[in-house]
């Protein structure tokens, strides 16, 4: 292997991981908002704290509940097991399950917090006309909220894409597989390649400063 394949190797992995990651925090951030905004229920309050939880469980934690709940020793993880015949840890799926758990917090709170700014007489001026609670929040209330999605987009991104202690535990250490640039950068210290280890830190260094300064930028 090449110094430059075994740098770049894991850089692109790891943003095809947080990609992946974000398309599923996305979707299922965005859901979750637009539902957690306009329904009131019994244990709501209770669901929302498990929604924000990954923000301050320790990732290792975070990594042994993945486990423990995608594992061959728990139904969901035999079931899994059994559709896709192979187990789900220690796979490239789980890594992206891993960035997209501690991840799904900044989209879901950013998405939430957009669409709690919107006029409700403009979504309820659209109801008036006939549209139904999820054409309003697709056709009126996303669009209003579009920078604190894009905020949401951005954070998610750039969390996913500095995982470590969760994806290490669930996912592994696998070279060309579960290997993202974190933990990359460990396993480099851990065998002096302090060359490799810096530049690896750097780029993601670089690409996350790049992106939170376009979003300080454009939300000024």
């Amino acid at each position: 292997m090449t110094d430059i394949s075994a740098f770049f190797d894991p850089v692109l992995l790891s943003l095809q991981t947080a990609a992946a990651a974000l398309v599923v925090v996305f979707i299922g951030g965005t859901a979750a908002a637009g539902f957690m905004k306009r329904r009131p229920f019994f244990g709501k309050t209770f669901v929302e704290t498990i929604f924000l939880l990954p923000t301050v469980l320790p990732p290792t934690v975070t990594g042994f509940l993945l486990i423990v709940i995608f594992g061959n020793q728990h139904i969901i993880g035999r079931l899994l097991e059994r559709i896709f015949q192979q187990s789900l840890m220690f796979t490239w799926w789980a890594a992206v399950l891993a960035a997209a758990v501690v991840a799904f917090p900044f989209m879901y709170q950013s998405v939430k917090t957009g669409l709690q700014q919107v006029d409700e007489n403009i979504e309820h001026a659209a109801r008036t006309d006939g549209a139904g609670e999820w054409k309003v929040f697709l056709f009126i209330s996303l669009p209003l909220s579009s920078r604190a999605v894009i905020s949401g987009v951005i954070l998610s991104f750039t969390r996913a894409l500095g995982e470590f202690g969760a994806t290490f535990m669930f996912a592994g250490n696998l070279p060309g597989v579960t290997r993202t640039v974190p933990i990359a950068v460990f396993t480099a210290m851990e065998s002096n390649q302090m060359q490799l280890a810096w530049a690896w830190a750097a780029s993601v260094v670089v690409l996350s400063f790049s992106l939170l300064f376009l979003l300080r930028k454009w939300s000024i």
